[in-house]
């Protein structure tokens, strides 16, 4: 297999309005690499990327940027993002599920929809039942994937799906028990992932960012969390090693990449670590050998037949 490389590609991204994937949006397209970003709005940063970056593109050798306003919560509005993407691009290479909200107190487990005087936005009505936080950072990031695997199975090529998880993906607190479950169910569906690249040519990881200087921290809600005396890592930084996710040969096994400040706002400096999942695993598992054998099974028909979406 050829590594991957960024350069002449094509992406969907989420979440590319702002913060950490507009970092990343912006990196590839300074390495080559076209990209549609899927959100609600661009910010001014965006916008003049945007700008910089325009579809048609003026000269044939440059990438260019294109937008589509998408709700990642509707799976219609998913599939004409994705479907815009392919009738825009000659195809697609690379997909990055940015999009994600930190437990805002319209989708919040301590505000139940229904109540009188409760803040929240989720309705009580909706069937099936859905809550936005984990509908955007959970079920969004899936479904996205579902749509491009199927398109790379079918087609027989190899790309790549990077996912922006968190360390709350293995932590845990009381305050926000939507963001941190959603992050431990990507976490748990990339390295479900995992042999993807050994088996069908599809490299997926997973960045896992902590306490990085983003607009979500501009927010109301989230403005009182901060502690003005912790360092905070830049967007850039951590796109940087997301690049490396993509292209580095020893990434793309379904692994987790922490990145986070630590020290002191004098004298910081950043810790970055694969995730030991695998300290996690029992001593032995049994009950096992019907359920590789039935995977085993998905890998073959996955190789000959792809998976239709």
């Amino acid at each position: 297999m050829a590594p991957f490389q960024v350069t002449g590609k094509y992406a969907v991204a989420t979440g590319g309005g702002s913060g950490i994937t507009l970092a990343f949006v912006k990196l590839l397209l300074s390495k080559g690499c076209s990209v549609i970003v899927g959100d609600l709005q661009l910010q001014p940063a965006a916008e003049e990327l945007a700008a910089e970056y325009p579809h048609p593109p003026t000269d044939s050798t440059r990438p260019s940027f294109v937008f589509h306003k998408t709700d990642v919560r509707s799976w219609p509005q998913l599939s004409q993002l994705w479907n815009t993407a392919l009738s825009t691009f000659p195809r697609v290479d690379l997909v990055v599920p940015g999009a994600g909200i930190f437990e805002p107190p319209k989708s919040s487990f301590w505000n139940p929809p229904g109540v009188d005087g409760s803040p929240s936005e989720d309705s009580t009505e909706c069937d099936p039942g859905v809550y936005s936080t984990i509908g955007t950072n959970l079920i969004h990031p899936i479904r996205l994937s579902q749509l491009a695997i199927g398109y790379w199975t079918t087609n027989k090529m190899e790309a790549c799906l990077i996912f922006i998880g968190s360390i709350a993906g293995y932590t845990a607190t009381a305050g926000t028990p939507f963001y941190y479950s959603s992050k431990a169910g990507l976490h748990a569906f990339v390295r479900s992932l995992g042999s993807f690249r050994k088996r069908l040519g599809i490299r997926v990881s997973c960045i896992a960012a902590h306490h990085i200087r983003t607009p979500l921290w501009e927010q109301p809600y989230c403005k009182m969390m901060l502690s003005p005396d912790e360092p905070m890592l830049e967007p850039e930084v951590i796109a940087e090693k997301m690049l490396e996710l993509c292209e580095n040969e020893e990434y793309g096994d379904g692994n987790i990449l922490e990145v986070m400040p630590l020290g002191t706002i004098d004298e910081p400096r950043t810790s970055i670590r694969q995730v030991p999942y695998e300290l996690l695993l029992p001593e032995a598992v049994t009950g096992l050998r019907g359920v590789f054998a039935e995977e085993e099974k998905l890998w073959q028909r996955l190789e000959t037949k792809g998976m239709q979406t």
